[in-house]
This record gives C-alpha cells, structure tokens and sequence, in this order.
C-alpha cells in the first residue's frame, strides 16, 4: 500500500511540474508571439501610409543641415536616409527636433526614426533598436588656435567650460572628464565655434568627420581640430523604436546593399570632403572607466 502511495505522489507530482512547465513555456511563447505581432504592425502600418516619418536636426553640418542659400534639407545621415526609403519604396518626411528632443519624439511615436549621428550606447540599446552602423568615426575636440584652450592631454579637460548638444554621448564625455559645465545653443556650427574663439568656452568634443567638415565651412574663425586627442570610437546608425524588427530587418538589409554598391562609400565622400566614413577607424584610444 505504501508503494502504490508513493508511486501515486510521483505520477501527481511529475503531472503538477508538466503543467508548470506547459505554462511558462506559452507565456513565452505568447510573449515573443505578442512582441513578433508588435514588429509586425509598426512595419505593415509604414507600408500602409507609404511613407516613413524620419526625425533630425537640420542644424547638423555636413550630417544633416541646409546648405547657405538654400531651403533644401541635405546631409549625410540625410541622404542615406532618402536612399533607404527609395529602396523600400516608401516617401520619405523629415521633421526637425532640437537634437535633445529627437530622442523623446520616437518614444512617444510621433516618428518612425532618427538619424543625426546618433551614436549606438549600452544604455540606448536598452530604449530603442538601432540599424547596423552606417558611420564609423571617433571623437576629437575644437579648441583654440592660439593655446589649444590650455588642453594638452585629457586630463586637462578638468574645470574647463564645455559646449554642445544636450542630452549627447559628447556632452556625456566631456562631464566625465571633469568639465566645470557644458553650455547648450542649440544653433549652427559657426556659434558654437565663435563661443571657444572668444573665451565663451573652452572646447568642443564631438564628431571627427563633423567637426572637420565645420571648420571647413568656418575657416575666418581662429579654433582648430586638437592636434593630440583622438579617442572613444563611435557607430552611428538610424533609431527605431524598441519593437520594430521588422523594420530593423528590412532597413538592414537595404544598407548592406548599399555598402556593398559602394553607395555609403560615395555619399560619405561627397559630404566628408573625400573620406569614407563608412570603414572603421584605427588607433582610436578608448577613454578608460567611461561606460555608455
């Protein structure tokens, strides 16, 4: 009796643990089924309207901006932007944030992407998907012509004024390496350049490809490129928001296609005085204990 009491318990027991099973394995289930539906519908909805609503700056040379004269928004980012929607058969709509605000606008879903040469982080991987990269480059510093800003090395940065975009991986940098304060103007490049120029401020990090392309465009103001410093490499991709495989897949798929045609090879030269932004860089010093 004893043995048909025990052999009853296991037989419960091991129904009881199928059933816990059974369970988790379609709340799983039900779960990657709901995120897959979720995917699915962003993508059929863009294909739906035909036409894919694309947030940006406009005040971003050569990434993404008006060119002097001209009410015709272009840049990098900008271009290949258009390239992947004519690929996809879909219209294409920028609409311009402040570069603080771009972010925030995909969340809450009044766009369907960003490009402004965000940068992929840890924490933004966290909040939305990313494309595969479409930019390469690395961070290096504006400062001024006739003493570097009192900036030899990094660890000068400390106590020095900073400006740039809020809310940026640079911004994000440049408190890291102990700056006393970062002023925002959300403006063109040539106000921020005439702010390290006269004291304003001390510095500007960010981009390599950008900040050479300003300087270009800027060459009456006395700043220059540090001679030094070139650290922290970054990859910059287009913004989706969280659940949008679908959409990742297919954005992904098209600019492999336009690597491999050479496309982001020419539209990087165009806007990067010659230099192809789409290959990665090399000797690049990593800024020790800074995690994005």
């Amino acid at each position: 009796m004893r043995k048909v009491l025990i052999l009853m318990f296991m037989l419960l027991l091991s129904l009881l643990l199928a059933a816990c099973g059974t369970s988790e394995s379609n709340e799983e289930s039900s779960s990657n089924n709901e995120s897959t539906e979720a995917s699915d519908n962003t993508w059929s909805e863009i294909e739906e309207e035909g036409e894919i609503v694309v947030g940006t700056s406009g005040t971003l040379a050569p990434t993404s901006y008006y060119p002097e004269g001209s009410d015709e928004l272009t840049g990098y980012d900008v271009e290949v932007m258009r390239e992947v929607a004519e690929r996809l058969d879909l219209d294409i709509k920028f609409e311009e944030y402040g570069t603080d605000a771009l972010l925030p606008a995909l969340n809450s879903g009044r766009i369907d992407a960003v490009v402004n040469d965000i940068e992929i982080t840890k924490d933004r991987k966290e909040q939305f998907a990313f494309s595969e990269p479409y930019k390469y480059s690395y961070a290096t510093m504006i400062v001024r012509e006739s003493d570097l800003s009192g900036i030899e090395t990094l660890e000068d940065v400390e106590g020095k004024v900073h400006a740039g975009g809020a809310a940026t991986v640079h911004t994000q940098i440049a408190e890291f390496l102990g700056a006393a304060e970062t002023k925002t103007f959300n403006a063109t490049n040539d106000v921020y350049l005439k702010a390290v120029e006269g004291g304003k401020v001390d510095f500007i990090i960010n981009d390599y490809y950008l900040q050479s392309s300003a300087l270009k465009a800027n060459s009456n103001i006395d700043v220059k490129l540090h001679p030094d410093l070139k650290f922290h490499q970054t990859n910059t991709a287009v913004v989706l928001p969280k659940d949008a495989g679908t959409m990742q897949d297919k954005i992904n798929e098209v600019l492999q296609q336009m690597r491999e045609e050479g496309v982001l090879t020419e539209l990087s030269e165009k806007f990067f005085e010659g230099r192809d932004a789409s290959k990665e860089p090399e000797n690049v010093k990593e800024i020790e204990g800074l995690d994005l």
